[in-house]
């Protein structure tokens, strides 16, 4: 990965990623973002609390995504 490397970022930068590959807010409830995208099995989830979202969560929804 030429010395790049995930970061823990803002929620709503995430949600703006995921919605430019065609991800779609379909609910929110409490603190979790529901995101969906037609011909992706697993909805995505994205906590709002804490602001910045963790590595391993940004990883995880990356992996669901195939990206």
């Amino acid at each position: 990965m030429d010395g790049q490397k995930i970061v823990p970022i803002h929620y709503s930068l995430l949600i703006k990623v995921f919605e430019l590959d065609g991800f779609a807010i379909k609910r929110k409830k409490g603190d979790h973002v529901i995101m969906t995208k037609s011909g992706v099995k697993r909805p995505l989830v994205i906590k709002t609390s804490p602001k910045l979202v963790p590595v391993t969560h940004i990883r995880t929804n990356m992996t669901t995504a195939s990206i």
